[in-house]
């Protein structure tokens, strides 16, 4: 597997409300973060400050380290500028033993159509693509657990708060 970006057209089930319009619209992108281009990366950053910063209200340094050693996955549209999902993959041994996804946000256009599920799906086959036999851990919102769980991980620990908000370890076996 080479490092090159990928592409792909959209695999989305249509659904009502103008989401199968959305899904038609979609152009998914894997890449490295030096294959990302300048103005990418700003649009990335600014998606997950908007989400985690503002929505949130989450206080925290967001752009860390871990960006450069991590896949970046990516569900643009012409008709907007910031990415309508996002989630970076990085790989084992950066934060976890495991691959690890994180950073996992829907913007605002693109919320209530199953594009986070997408997401999520196309997360995991990557990492299953590019680290097999790997399982994946995740820090994933409390909240989230049934979401998480629907894919396979199971909470590994109890939960504990991180920037103020209620998270979980968890792990999607091999």
């Amino acid at each position: 597997m080479t490092q090159q970006a990928q592409r792909e057209t959209p695999t989305m089930d249509a659904k009502p409300d103008g989401a199968s319009r959305l899904a038609s619209d979609i152009d998914w992108r894997i890449c490295r973060f030096s294959e990302l281009s300048p103005v990418e990366l700003a649009r990335i950053y600014r998606a997950r400050q908007q989400v985690f910063s503002i929505e949130q209200q989450c206080i925290y340094l967001d752009a860390d380290d871990y960006d450069e050693l991590s896949y970046h996955i990516a569900a643009w549209s012409a008709r907007h500028r910031m990415p309508l999902a996002y989630a970076r993959l990085v790989n084992p041994g950066g934060k976890y033993a495991e691959p690890s996804i994180g950073r996992v946000i829907t913007t605002a256009p693109a919320r209530g159509v199953g594009l986070g599920r997408e997401l999520v799906r196309r997360a995991i086959e990557y990492s299953t693509l590019v680290h097999p036999g790997h399982a994946i851990r995740i820090s994933a919102q409390a909240r989230l657990e049934r979401f998480y769980a629907d894919f396979g991980f199971v909470a590994v620990g109890p939960p504990y708060m991180e920037d103020g908000i209620a998270h979980l370890e968890m792990l999607r076996p091999a």
